[in-house]
């Protein structure tokens, strides 16, 4: 990613403070997360949307098509609805049925097409899909809102808005698969589609017509319910629902697996960051904006629930953080010069990580002309900086080393706690998974997941090397090769590396996960141990139907006008 320095006069902030795990784990959606991407370019390029089979039975078993028309190609979410029984629903991924499961085709689907999904989409891992097929997903109800919901509707009422606010979903997605799993289309197929330009936009188009599924189904089965009386939900009460999402310890890895991936967002955040913070004179509105939204950010707190108690103390941080932003606005003149980069200081002084964090994404609001192009800049092509520069001298990547790795190289690794755990594959699922050294025999199948140690290991034994260059230490200690890529990656893009120690007794693998799907647009993180979290996605957001006419980029803090 080249990153245009000349909007930016503000410094931007050290890689050695952005990437340590507390803060990572911290970070909350912004402008550049990319369901609002997604939203932005679905309303700026007029697409249209249409469901052109809805084939559900009184069970709630059938068929939908949800197809999104763009201006140069199509495709269709096709779901396959279940009447599973409850003994079966699991979020695990051991499960074998759901309630819903889903396939994104490129195109519009015909009738042979969908037949052949229907014998292999609800069987998801052990079924298989083509090329034709961008992603593989599914989803369970959540069983007490969904009936709540059905027999509300379905008696000519609505739903109790505080049961909404508590869950916040009538379903969540366990898994959404991309990429070429089990067969669907790989990257490269469709990396070229402009629409497809920004990461992960596949899954985010899956999951935002999965909502309009959803919702469709439950006002539907409400009327199959009660035709009499049902009625359907009240638009301002149908926005309140995402889609759930059920995150565990298989993504964790993948921040560490692609270094200059994970450098394109952080260096985009940072550089938004920096732009506003580098703005010499904030207008009326965006002063006005900005106030709003932090009143808005209150409220988006408030309803954040968790029962885990390290999510509980960060609650408390951000709902403490921001009544005493909201404080200091009330005294503040923000008609003063650099009032952005006034109120960054004052803030790290008197803000904790999580306060920050969110002021940082609450500092975009205001501007979408200076932040929202760096979403262009948010993928890259991994394959270029892959490439071991062997020329590359001894003493310069010793000196690299020290730079970016400073912190592991001053860790006592030979401490039991500083490598308390490994990460490795599980062989029935193929997951990652993370366990501890003393009590498993674990280390024959340890992953690379470590650089801090890796780096530390590969520094001592450049202590030792009379070579000249890289090549002649690569071929004598084949072992470091990883880690010497990994260093040099980290020496060109700054925000490549995780600079936190990811065995150690301490490490917490959801701050990781936050991280990650705060690049999504998720919401509301509610960790169920260490090592899962449920999550909140397009809560808030306008349907495929109100798009049009609607707020593509304006909802994911609540309104502040009483619905």
């Amino acid at each position: 990613m080249q990153i245009d320095h000349t909007r930016a006069t503000a410094a931007m902030r050290h890689p050695g403070q952005v990437m340590r795990l507390e803060r990572l784990g911290s970070f909350h959606q912004c402008r550049l997360s990319f369901m609002r991407i997604l939203l932005r370019r679905l309303k700026a390029e007029n697409w249209g949307f249409e469901r052109p089979v809805f084939d559900i039975d009184s069970r709630g078993v059938g068929t939908a098509v949800y197809t999104a028309h763009g201006p140069e190609r199509s495709y269709s979410l096709i779901a396959f609805a279940n009447d599973l029984a409850p003994e079966k629903r699991s979020d695990r991924v051991i499960a074998t049925e759901w309630d819903a499961t889903f396939t994104l085709f490129d195109g519009v689907p015909t009738q042979a097409d969908i037949h052949r999904l229907r014998d292999n989409v609800p069987l998801q891992e052990a079924g298989r899909i083509s090329q034709s097929e961008l992603s593989l997903s599914r989803a369970n109800k959540s069983v007490r809102l969904w009936d709540h919901v059905v027999s509300a509707l379905a008696g000519g009422t609505q739903p109790e808005p505080g049961m909404i606010d508590d869950v916040g979903y009538l379903m969540r997605t366990t898994a959404v698969y991309g990429s070429g799993k089990f067969g669907a289309a790989d990257r490269a197929v469709i990396a070229d589609r402009p629409e497809f330009q920004a990461p992960y936009q596949v899954e985010m188009l899956s999951v935002y017509l999965t909502r309009a599924f959803v919702m469709d189904l439950v006002e539907y089965m409400a009327a199959l319910k009660a035709p009499g009386t049902a009625v359907p939900l009240a638009p301002q009460l149908r926005r309140r629902f995402g889609i759930g999402n059920s995150t565990g310890l298989g993504m964790a890895p993948y921040l560490l697996n692609h270094p200059a991936l994970l450098h394109c967002w952080i260096a985009a955040r940072e550089t938004a960051l920096a732009r506003v913070r580098a703005v010499a004179q904030a207008t009326e509105d965006e002063i006005t904006q900005f106030r709003q939204i932090v009143q808005r950010a209150i409220l988006h707190a408030a309803a954040w629930r968790s029962d885990h108690p390290m999510q509980i103390a960060k609650l408390a941080d951000l709902r403490g953080d921001l009544t005493a932003l909201s404080a200091w606005l009330d005294h503040a003149d923000l008609t003063a010069k650099n009032p952005w980069n006034g109120l960054w200081h004052w803030a790290e002084d008197a803000l904790t990580l999580e306060g920050q964090e969110q002021l940082a994404s609450l500092l975009m609001e205001p501007y979408p002309h200076i932040v929202d192009d760096l979403a262009d800049d948010m993928s890259c092509n991994e394959d270029r900086h892959w490439r071991i520069e062997g020329a590359m001298t001894v003493a310069r990547l010793k000196v690299i080393t020290q730079e970016v790795y400073g912190w592991a190289l001053d860790t006592d690794w030979d401490a039991p706690e500083a490598q308390d755990r490994v990460w490795y594959v599980s062989d029935a699922k193929q997951e990652p998974r993370l366990g501890q050294r003393r009590l498993e025999p674990l280390e024959p199948y340890e992953q690379p997941l470590c650089p801090g140690r890796d780096a530390a290991r590969m520094f001592a034994s450049l202590e030792q090397f009379t070579g000249s260059n890289v090549a002649a230490f690569v071929l004598a200690h084949p072992e470091h090769r990883h880690i010497v890529r990994r260093a040099q990656i980290a020496t060109r893009l700054p925000y490549a590396e995780i600079r936190s120690n990811t065995i150690g007794a301490n490490v917490m693998p959801i701050d990781m996960l936050r991280a990650k799907l705060s690049f999504f647009g998720a919401c509301h993180f509610d960790p169920r141990s260490d090592r899962w979290v449920r999550i909140t996605m397009f809560q808030h957001a306008p349907f495929p139907h109100e798009l049009a006419g609607g707020k593509a980029d304006d909802w994911t803090y609540p309104s502040m006008v009483a619905s």
